[in-house]
């Protein structure tokens, strides 16, 4: 008898990365250990739409900085594939992504500031249909977007703390909300040490 593989499962966590900061790692290391997942994808956008270009390192140089500070774990891999992919939003790389590897099960990582927002975001329903959701908590964030439009509209479709294990393997739109300890760590903090301020969060 033939044995059916099980599909790899990959979380994706996109952003600037302006810079890559111990705050992605923390989250990416609480999803692979809460979500099931065999790797997390840390997507560098080349140019996030709603923020300004002014401040924003270079490419190679937030693709170089996210890989050092992840050295070391196998587990997340950088990557700047949106540029292959010829994408400026969430909902088209995702669409991108699962026809490019249709053998891979994805699901959406983002923090709390972010699931107050996504409402903004082109096509931003398309992301909840498509694809299951993990949101993390972030200081300060986490009251307004739990009850904010996005929220609100899937409300149906969240999941109970007892099955975010299950998350990736459910039918969307499934999106689950995970407490857990805090990290402090932001990109605007870290580049005010350095003198940059200027630069974009994320």
């Amino acid at each position: 008898m033939r044995l059916m593989r099980r599909k790899r499962t990959v979380g994706l966590l996109g952003g600037s990365f302006n810079p890559a900061h111990d705050g992605h790692l923390h989250i990416s290391r609480e999803a692979l250990k809460r979500l099931d997942l065999d790797e997390i994808w840390w997507l560098v956008s080349p140019q996030n739409p709603l923020k300004e270009r002014a401040g924003m390192a270079p490419l190679a140089e937030r693709v170089a900085d996210a890989r050092a500070k992840c050295a070391g774990n196998r587990r997340i891999r950088v990557t700047a594939i949106e540029t292959a992919l010829k994408t400026a939003y969430t909902a088209q790389t995702l669409e991108r992504l699962k026809r490019r590897y249709p053998a891979i099960r994805f699901v959406w990582l983002m923090g709390s500031d972010n699931l107050g927002q996504i409402p903004r975001w082109k096509d931003w329903h398309k992301i909840f249909i498509s694809t299951p959701i993990a949101v993390f908590t972030r200081p300060t964030y986490d009251s307004r977007a739990l009850v904010g439009k996005a929220a609100h509209r899937f409300r149906r479709g969240r999941l109970p703390q007892t099955a975010i294990r299950r998350l990736s393997r459910q039918s969307t739109p499934v999106w689950a909300f995970l407490r857990f300890r805090r990290h402090s760590a932001s990109a605007t903090e870290i580049r005010a040490r350095s003198g940059d301020a200027t630069r974009n969060d994320n």
